[in-house]
């Protein structure tokens, strides 16, 4: 199994009720907001459905722990540090949390009170088209190892 990065690069205006609901299933409520699955088929399924509103793809162990050093948030908008992961959780860093995460030996719910979804900034650069899907050269849908180019620029 793998984690999946998933990032909602479209608006909902005039956006199917049945869209709407599965992405309020996986916590996507807003453009460039991001959260992580895995690939079990339920997920997988939901994400075919919503596909021209998101894009998608397995995020690695490096992008993961810049993306809860920088865009991980505690309840109360507070920035999640080393120092509060040690604290609170049996890992001694963001780093070690990471490398157990993804190998599915941690979830985001063992650091208390982590929102589980990030806000990230448009990408620098800007998207290249969000009206076409990524094999035509747009931006919709699923991008594999791609992700972690596109999460950096959102960072």
């Amino acid at each position: 199994m793998k984690r999946l990065a998933v990032i909602q690069i479209r608006g909902l205006i005039n956006a199917p009720k049945e869209v709407r609901d599965t992405l309020k299933m996986l916590k996507l409520t807003r453009a460039n907001h991001c959260v992580i699955v895995d690939d079990r088929p339920t997920y997988v399924g939901m994400l075919k459905k919503v596909a021209p509103w998101i894009t998608w793809g397995e995020i690695n162990e490096e992008t993961m722990a810049k993306l809860i050093k920088k865009r991980g948030r505690l309840v109360g908008d507070k920035k999640v540090t080393d120092d509060y992961v040690k604290e609170n959780t049996k890992y001694k860093d963001i780093n070690e949390f990471v490398k157990a995460f993804i190998k599915f030996e941690a979830e985001l719910e063992d650091i208390p009170g982590m929102k589980p979804v990030f806000r990230l900034t448009p990408p620098s650069g800007g998207l290249r088209s969000i009206k076409r899907f990524v094999q035509e050269g747009g931006d919709r849908g699923y991008r594999g190892e791609e992700i972690n180019k596109l999460l950096e620029k959102m960072i």
